[in-house]
């Protein structure tokens, strides 16, 4: 998998909060449902790599240290509804209301 956020990876991710790092992996989760909602299996798994991608990047973000295994299960379930068997029974709707927490949390802070 290639690098699709390559500012974010230079070094600007980690200036994130982790409120905003969590919103931002959201939006592409949003967009995944989106997608796949549409019909649209090419862009679903596009924006899903990239959140597995923001997610990656929270995981290797040192500040994050003691939040690992929520972010880690987050991964796993993404990973599993988007590209592997569901077996957690994960639903576009389920995943919507979920990340939907990360957006309000992000403009309660910002």
């Amino acid at each position: 998998m290639s690098v699709s956020h390559r500012e974010l990876s230079a070094g600007r991710w980690r200036s994130m909060s982790v409120v905003e790092q969590l919103a931002n992996i959201g939006g592409e989760i949003g967009r995944a449902v989106k997608w796949r909602q549409k019909n649209n299996p090419a862009y679903s798994g596009k924006a899903a790599e990239r959140a597995l991608e923001l997610i990656d990047f929270t995981l290797d973000d040192p500040k994050n240290i003691k939040r690992l295994r929520e972010i880690a299960r987050l991964r796993e379930a993404a990973a599993d509804y988007f590209f592997g068997d569901n077996t957690w029974g994960s639903t576009d709707k389920s995943w919507s209301r979920y990340v939907s927490h990360f957006a309000t949390a992000a403009r309660r802070a910002g």
